[in-house]
């Protein structure tokens, strides 16, 4: 299996523990940089259009398994899998977010909490009705 970066996040978002934990939940807006060898990808994707990004949670652990969901003790401890745990075996992050305005090769985006130089590894629309 081979997956490579086709862009990266750029946001003020820099720090992990002031990060929301969702983007709907106060993220700044910020821009998802692509590679200008990928222009033609990005074909079609508007402002007010939805796209769901997935990223390589790159600062993330691999080795935790089980966690305490939103990072909260009161909560019981379950498997990474029924959680959005960054810290899993395959750290891909997953962001329903919202264009603001497309630039060329880059994209401003709001409700995307991922931190600044996350790689991005895919973009897909927002299918209505599914």
């Amino acid at each position: 299996m081979k997956l490579f970066e086709i862009g990266t996040v750029e946001s003020s978002l820099k720090d992990p523990a002031s990060a929301p934990l969702q983007g709907h939940e106060g993220s700044p807006e910020a821009w998802l940089v692509f590679d200008g060898r990928l222009a033609e990808a990005l074909d079609g994707i508007q402002e007010g259009d939805e796209v769901l990004v997935l990223t390589w949670l790159d600062r993330a652990r691999r080795d935790i398994l089980r966690v305490h969901p939103r990072g909260d003790p009161a909560n019981p401890e379950q498997g990474v899998f029924n959680t959005r745990s960054p810290d899993r075996p395959n750290p891909i992050g997953l962001h329903r977010v919202e264009v603001v305005s497309v630039e060329g090769t880059r994209l401003r985006v709001r409700n995307l909490e991922a931190l600044d130089g996350t790689p991005i590894v895919d973009v897909k629309p927002v299918l209505n009705g599914y």
